[in-house]
Protein backbone atom coordinates (compact mmCIF):
# COMPACT_ATOMS: atom_id res chain seq x y z
CA UNK A 1 0.00 0.00 0.00
CA UNK A 2 1.60 3.20 -0.62
CA UNK A 3 2.10 6.21 1.40
CA UNK A 4 -0.98 7.93 0.12
CA UNK A 5 -3.50 5.28 0.79
CA UNK A 6 -1.97 4.42 4.40
CA UNK A 7 -4.63 7.29 6.32
CA UNK A 8 -7.63 5.99 4.31
CA UNK A 9 -10.56 4.38 6.72
CA UNK A 10 -10.64 1.09 4.83
CA UNK A 11 -13.62 0.16 7.51
CA UNK A 12 -16.03 2.92 5.98
CA UNK A 13 -15.73 1.30 2.68
CA UNK A 14 -16.68 -1.83 3.78
CA UNK A 15 -19.54 -1.11 6.17
CA UNK A 16 -23.62 -2.33 5.47
CA UNK A 17 -25.74 0.78 5.23
CA UNK A 18 -28.94 1.18 5.01
CA UNK A 19 -29.09 1.61 1.07
CA UNK A 20 -25.95 -1.53 1.13
CA UNK A 21 -28.11 -3.37 3.41
CA UNK A 22 -26.39 -6.85 1.61
CA UNK A 23 -27.25 -9.12 4.47
CA UNK A 24 -31.27 -8.68 3.96
CA UNK A 25 -32.78 -11.80 2.35
CA UNK A 26 -33.03 -10.04 -0.82
CA UNK A 27 -29.73 -9.17 -1.04
CA UNK A 28 -28.60 -12.63 -0.14
CA UNK A 29 -30.23 -14.09 -2.48
CA UNK A 30 -29.15 -11.77 -5.30
CA UNK A 31 -25.83 -12.70 -4.05
CA UNK A 32 -25.84 -16.98 -4.66
CA UNK A 33 -26.00 -16.28 -8.72
CA UNK A 34 -22.71 -14.55 -8.39
CA UNK A 35 -20.10 -17.08 -9.08
CA UNK A 36 -16.98 -17.73 -6.53
CA UNK A 37 -13.68 -17.63 -7.33
CA UNK A 38 -10.85 -17.93 -4.85
CA UNK A 39 -8.62 -15.16 -6.97
CA UNK A 40 -9.64 -12.13 -6.05
CA UNK A 41 -9.56 -10.13 -9.15
CA UNK A 42 -11.57 -12.69 -10.95
CA UNK A 43 -14.11 -12.78 -7.94
CA UNK A 44 -13.88 -8.69 -8.75
CA UNK A 45 -15.28 -8.82 -12.28
CA UNK A 46 -17.41 -12.04 -11.56
CA UNK A 47 -19.63 -9.46 -9.18
CA UNK A 48 -19.31 -6.75 -11.85
CA UNK A 49 -20.68 -8.92 -14.77
CA UNK A 50 -23.81 -10.19 -12.49
CA UNK A 51 -24.85 -6.98 -12.32
CA UNK A 52 -24.32 -5.57 -15.65
CA UNK A 53 -26.20 -8.21 -16.67
CA UNK A 54 -28.90 -9.34 -14.40
CA UNK A 55 -30.92 -5.89 -15.18
CA UNK A 56 -31.70 -3.96 -17.79
CA UNK A 57 -30.52 -0.44 -18.10
CA UNK A 58 -33.51 1.65 -17.89
CA UNK A 59 -32.78 5.59 -17.48
CA UNK A 60 -37.00 6.42 -17.83
CA UNK A 61 -37.95 5.45 -14.44
CA UNK A 62 -35.94 7.37 -11.74
CA UNK A 63 -36.53 6.95 -8.20
CA UNK A 64 -34.91 9.14 -5.53
CA UNK A 65 -36.30 8.18 -2.30
CA UNK A 66 -33.90 6.98 0.36
CA UNK A 67 -36.92 4.20 1.12
CA UNK A 68 -36.49 2.76 -2.54
CA UNK A 69 -33.12 3.39 -3.74
CA UNK A 70 -31.61 0.94 -1.94
CA UNK A 71 -29.80 -3.05 -2.95
CA UNK A 72 -32.50 -4.62 -1.50
CA UNK A 73 -35.21 -2.96 -3.65
CA UNK A 74 -32.79 -2.73 -6.65
CA UNK A 75 -32.59 -7.06 -6.52
CA UNK A 76 -36.84 -7.30 -7.04
CA UNK A 77 -36.74 -5.30 -10.05
CA UNK A 78 -35.84 -6.27 -13.49
CA UNK A 79 -34.88 -2.78 -15.18
CA UNK A 80 -32.59 -0.46 -12.95
CA UNK A 81 -30.93 2.78 -14.29
CA UNK A 82 -27.59 3.63 -13.92
CA UNK A 83 -27.43 4.48 -9.74
CA UNK A 84 -29.80 1.59 -8.87
CA UNK A 85 -26.69 -0.77 -10.35
CA UNK A 86 -23.67 0.68 -9.54
CA UNK A 87 -25.60 0.87 -5.50
CA UNK A 88 -25.83 -2.66 -5.93
CA UNK A 89 -22.43 -3.37 -7.26
CA UNK A 90 -21.23 -1.82 -4.51
CA UNK A 91 -23.05 -3.91 -1.69
CA UNK A 92 -22.31 -6.92 -3.36
CA UNK A 93 -18.25 -5.87 -3.58
CA UNK A 94 -18.48 -4.98 0.11
CA UNK A 95 -20.36 -8.08 1.01
CA UNK A 96 -16.72 -10.04 -0.91
CA UNK A 97 -14.89 -8.06 1.39
CA UNK A 98 -13.88 -5.66 -1.55
CA UNK A 99 -13.85 -2.08 -0.12
CA UNK A 100 -15.43 0.35 -2.51
CA UNK A 101 -17.23 3.37 -2.74
CA UNK A 102 -19.70 5.33 -5.00
CA UNK A 103 -18.90 7.61 -7.78
CA UNK A 104 -21.06 9.88 -9.45
CA UNK A 105 -20.74 12.54 -12.64
CA UNK A 106 -22.16 14.37 -15.43
CA UNK A 107 -22.22 12.49 -18.67
CA UNK A 108 -23.23 13.54 -22.12
CA UNK A 109 -24.77 10.69 -24.65
CA UNK A 110 -24.57 10.99 -28.29
CA UNK A 111 -26.24 7.95 -29.37
CA UNK A 112 -29.77 6.89 -28.87
CA UNK A 113 -30.79 10.09 -26.13
CA UNK A 114 -33.35 11.62 -27.99
CA UNK A 115 -36.49 9.98 -25.82
CA UNK A 116 -34.53 10.66 -22.75
CA UNK A 117 -33.93 14.45 -23.80
CA UNK A 118 -37.45 14.97 -24.35
CA UNK A 119 -38.43 14.17 -20.35
CA UNK A 120 -35.26 15.29 -19.50
CA UNK A 121 -35.48 18.73 -21.08
CA UNK A 122 -31.49 18.92 -21.12
CA UNK A 123 -28.29 16.82 -23.40
CA UNK A 124 -26.75 16.35 -19.99
CA UNK A 125 -27.36 13.15 -17.63
CA UNK A 126 -26.55 14.19 -14.04
CA UNK A 127 -25.35 12.12 -11.02
CA UNK A 128 -24.49 8.47 -13.39
CA UNK A 129 -23.48 6.40 -11.45
CA UNK A 130 -20.26 4.05 -11.32
CA UNK A 131 -18.32 1.79 -8.78
CA UNK A 132 -14.73 2.74 -7.35
CA UNK A 133 -13.36 -0.75 -6.18
CA UNK A 134 -10.13 -1.07 -4.25
CA UNK A 135 -8.30 -4.06 -5.62
CA UNK A 136 -4.68 -5.08 -5.87
CA UNK A 137 -3.42 -2.08 -3.92
CA UNK A 138 -4.97 0.63 -6.09
CA UNK A 139 -8.35 2.16 -6.50
CA UNK A 140 -10.54 0.63 -10.06
CA UNK A 141 -13.13 2.33 -11.57
CA UNK A 142 -16.49 0.26 -12.97
CA UNK A 143 -19.69 0.96 -14.31
CA UNK A 144 -22.25 -1.59 -14.36
CA UNK A 145 -25.00 0.67 -16.18
CA UNK A 146 -25.00 -0.90 -19.65
CA UNK A 147 -26.01 -4.82 -20.49
CA UNK A 148 -25.83 -6.96 -23.32
CA UNK A 149 -29.08 -5.50 -24.64
CA UNK A 150 -29.15 -2.45 -24.10
CA UNK A 151 -25.17 -2.48 -25.86
CA UNK A 152 -26.56 -4.10 -28.95
CA UNK A 153 -29.38 -1.99 -29.51
CA UNK A 154 -27.18 0.75 -29.65
CA UNK A 155 -24.64 -0.59 -31.47
CA UNK A 156 -21.95 -0.22 -28.73
CA UNK A 157 -19.53 -3.15 -27.85
CA UNK A 158 -20.01 -4.72 -24.46
CA UNK A 159 -18.00 -2.46 -21.38
CA UNK A 160 -15.86 -5.14 -19.99
CA UNK A 161 -13.74 -4.71 -16.93
CA UNK A 162 -10.52 -6.63 -16.09
CA UNK A 163 -10.70 -5.46 -12.09
CA UNK A 164 -7.16 -3.28 -13.15
CA UNK A 165 -7.81 -0.85 -15.71
CA UNK A 166 -10.43 1.77 -14.92
CA UNK A 167 -13.69 0.88 -17.48
CA UNK A 168 -16.01 4.19 -17.46
CA UNK A 169 -17.68 4.64 -20.51
CA UNK A 170 -17.06 3.81 -24.50
CA UNK A 171 -16.29 7.14 -25.74
CA UNK A 172 -15.57 6.21 -29.05
CA UNK A 173 -17.64 3.77 -31.82
CA UNK A 174 -17.83 3.72 -35.30
CA UNK A 175 -15.55 6.66 -35.50
CA UNK A 176 -18.08 8.49 -33.60
CA UNK A 177 -18.36 9.95 -30.49
CA UNK A 178 -21.04 7.73 -28.04
CA UNK A 179 -20.22 9.00 -24.23
CA UNK A 180 -18.40 11.97 -22.73
CA UNK A 181 -17.99 12.81 -19.23
CA UNK A 182 -18.36 16.32 -18.49
CA UNK A 183 -18.00 16.56 -14.85
CA UNK A 184 -17.39 14.30 -11.94
CA UNK A 185 -18.46 15.03 -8.64
CA UNK A 186 -15.90 12.36 -6.69
CA UNK A 187 -16.30 9.20 -4.77
CA UNK A 188 -18.71 8.99 -1.61
CA UNK A 189 -19.25 6.10 0.95
CA UNK A 190 -23.02 6.23 0.42
CA UNK A 191 -25.15 7.83 -1.79
CA UNK A 192 -25.06 11.67 -1.30
CA UNK A 193 -28.92 12.42 -0.95
CA UNK A 194 -28.55 15.80 -0.53
CA UNK A 195 -25.93 16.60 -3.23
CA UNK A 196 -28.66 14.56 -5.64
CA UNK A 197 -31.49 16.46 -4.81
CA UNK A 198 -29.94 19.68 -5.31
CA UNK A 199 -27.72 18.93 -8.53
CA UNK A 200 -31.21 17.28 -10.74
CA UNK A 201 -33.13 20.18 -9.39
CA UNK A 202 -30.65 22.26 -10.88
CA UNK A 203 -30.77 20.62 -14.08
CA UNK A 204 -34.17 19.23 -14.32
CA UNK A 205 -36.34 22.17 -12.52
CA UNK A 206 -38.97 20.98 -14.71
CA UNK A 207 -39.47 17.25 -12.96
CA UNK A 208 -39.22 18.42 -9.59
CA UNK A 209 -42.21 21.06 -10.71
CA UNK A 210 -44.55 18.92 -12.42
CA UNK A 211 -43.54 15.31 -11.77
CA UNK A 212 -44.08 12.28 -14.48
CA UNK A 213 -45.38 9.00 -13.12
CA UNK A 214 -46.33 7.21 -16.74
CA UNK A 215 -45.59 3.50 -17.97
CA UNK A 216 -42.72 5.33 -20.25
CA UNK A 217 -41.48 8.06 -17.66
CA UNK A 218 -41.58 8.33 -13.99
CA UNK A 219 -39.69 10.40 -11.90
CA UNK A 220 -40.11 10.52 -7.89
CA UNK A 221 -37.96 12.58 -5.27
CA UNK A 222 -38.16 13.07 -1.62
CA UNK A 223 -39.79 16.13 -0.93
CA UNK A 224 -37.75 16.55 2.43
CA UNK A 225 -34.04 16.94 0.31
CA UNK A 226 -35.62 19.50 -1.85
CA UNK A 227 -36.60 23.29 -1.98
CA UNK A 228 -39.29 24.17 -4.59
Amino acid sequence: MNAQNQDVNWEKFLLETPQMDYSSPEVEQFIQTIPVYSNRVQQAVAIYETVRDSFLYDPYHLDLRPAFLKASVVVSKKRAWCVEKALLACACFRSFGFPARLGFGIVKNHIGVEKLKSYLKRDEIVFHGYVEVWIDGKWSKCTPAFDPRICKLSGVPLLEWDGSEDSLFQAYVNNGQFMEYLHFYGEFEDIPFELMHLEMQKYYPDLFENPINTKAFSFHFDPKLVSI
